[in-house]
């Protein structure tokens, strides 16, 4: 059994430092009392599905882009579905690393690389590309990537409820800029909008009293 020399605190299992006072551990290891709890997913599996399915979504986009004119601007917007792709990995695989705080990070990373976009659009001329393609396929791809995670990893619901909630709300932006016509095309925003209301619907439906009591917990209500 492996002992601290600063706490002479006797430690079972394969710990290299002392998990008080992170002291190395000197002396020869023992096994651990408790038993090795195996992760509810398989990594292999997630990322193998994930892998066809993003394949298959750019082979379409590519076959649909035999469609138009090559010439034509709209052809863009079949482009931005690999950035939605990319959304999804980012969120996937991050969930696949660290689970902790993905959630979080999802909401980080549709609000700053929705912003860049625009941005860029601005800069470039403003031609709303930027509000009536990326936006909303960033939030549907990272809102269906997040639905994703948590049912597969079995995310505990305090984890993810707020921020799964203002990751909808982020999703609902684009019925926004739909009502103002910002966009050039309804259906992107309005393909995000009914999926963000879908899972608002079922978010409160399933999960209303995990969400009332998170909230009353942030808020100190």
């Amino acid at each position: 059994m492996r002992r601290c020399p600063d706490c002479r605190l006797a430690v079972e299992g394969e710990w290299a430092r002392c998990p008080l006072c992170t002291a190395p551990l000197t002396g020869e290891s023992a096994p651990s009392p408790l038993p090795a709890v195996p992760l509810r997913f398989t990594r292999r599996r997630v990322l193998r599905v994930l892998t066809l399915t993003s394949l298959a979504v750019i082979g379409l986009s590519f076959l649909a882009q035999l469609l138009f004119d090559a010439d034509r601007e709209s052809i863009g917007a079949l482009r931005s579905i690999w950035l939605g792709v990319v959304a999804t990995w980012l969120v996937v695989l991050v969930a696949a690393g660290k689970r902790r705080n993905l959630a979080k990070f999802v909401v980080y990373l549709v609000a700053l690389a929705g912003g860049v976009c625009v941005y860029w659009d601005y800069l470039t001329g403003w031609d709303a590309w930027s509000l009536t393609y990326v936006v909303p396929i960033l939030c549907a791809s990272s809102l269906v990537g997040l639905m994703i995670t948590v049912r597969v990893i079995r995310m505990p619901v305090g984890d993810h409820v707020v921020y799964t909630g203002l990751t909808v709300l982020l999703g609902l932006t684009p019925l926004v800029f739909l009502a103002l016509g910002w966009v050039g095309t309804a259906i992107p925003s309005a393909l995000c909008g009914a999926l963000s209301l879908v899972v608002l619907a079922a978010l409160l439906t399933m999960r209303g009293g995990a969400v009332r009591h998170e909230l009353a917990t942030r808020l100190h209500l």
